[in-house]
């Protein structure tokens, strides 16, 4: 933020600028002027820095408005933001091509050094016309950027000045320059105590926890979100492990008396078969042989 001089200090701050950076292209002395373009083209070299137009900054036209309390009283002091448009013009021997390299010093110092130093701002407020000036003190710092122009632009802005000649010349706009006003405002009342409260939801006084949106329950039921800290889960008992199905057991218990049956089946078939072969008692030789044994 700066005061009115600033316009002014931006315009003698870049004619400082572009004389200090004339070198070392130029070895000749060259006179560097803020005024606009003369009638009569001057003998020696010279650079015009003419500040053709103010307009205000289109990003922060509306975005800065006086701030007042409901009692009429200043709290928030205005600031008009603007862009500042200059025509730089060089003069000198055209045979020697003086102006088109005066120009070319211009373009090669303003695209290297694009924003506006502070110290330069800081001397060109030395001057006693420019006394007062807090530019330098502004946290926004001025940018040089050139400007577009066809020849339908240029022709109606010489056209503009009475009776001058035209001459090779750069366009350049400055932005941004804040201009204050000078009512100041009512200084922010201190604080002189703090309280803090801390209560959970649901205490006398306590605010009303926020619903979530889109949140629902299994049953469709709205979902309150707290700053509490979610209650434990309770403790669930392990489930019982699955029992083993009884029936294999007891299938493979029913094999075993259905194995001993086959087994005793087969033996007492293999009994009855050996009784089969065997001969009777009491026939023939072989029963009297064993009524001898016997």
């Amino acid at each position: 933020m700066s005061n009115a001089l600033a316009i002014a200090n931006v315009t003698q701050a870049l004619a400082l600028l572009i004389e200090n950076n004339l070198g070392p292209e130029m070895d000749i002395a060259v006179k560097v002027e803020t005024r606009k373009p003369p009638a009569e083209a001057p003998a020696d070299p010279t650079i015009n820095v003419f500040l053709y137009q103010v307009t205000p900054n289109p990003s922060m036209r509306h975005t800065d408005l006086p701030t007042r309390a409901s009692d009429g009283t200043l709290l928030k002091r205005p600031a008009a933001a603007l862009d500042l448009h200059y025509l730089i013009s060089a003069y000198g021997e055209e045979s020697e091509l003086v102006g088109q390299r005066l120009i070319g010093c211009v373009v090669r110092t303003l695209h290297e050094i694009p924003v506006l130093p502070k110290e330069l701002i800081e001397l060109a407020a030395e001057r006693p016309y420019l006394a007062g000036s807090d530019l330098a003190e502004s946290p926004q710092r001025v940018r040089f950027t050139p400007t577009v122009m066809d020849i339908d632009e240029t022709s109606k802005l010489w056209g503009m000045l009475h009776q001058t000649p035209y001459t090779l010349s750069v366009a350049y706009q400055a932005s941004l320059v804040l201009i204050e006003g000078r009512e100041r405002p009512v200084p922010a009342k201190p604080v002189e105590r703090r309280t803090v409260r801390v209560l959970p939801f649901g205490a006398p006084g306590a605010p009303v926890p926020p619903r979530s949106p889109g949140a629902a329950g299994a049953a469709g039921a709205a979902v309150e979100v707290d700053g509490s800290e979610p209650s434990p889960e309770p403790q669930r008992d392990p489930e019982p492990a699955p029992e083993a199905d009884p029936a294999p057991e007891a299938a493979s218990k029913a094999a075993v008396p259905a194995r001993r049956r086959t087994a005793a089946k087969t033996a007492k078939s293999t009994v009855k078969r050996a009784a089969h072969a065997r001969p009777r008692k009491g026939t023939g030789a072989d029963a009297d042989t064993d009524g001898k044994e016997s």
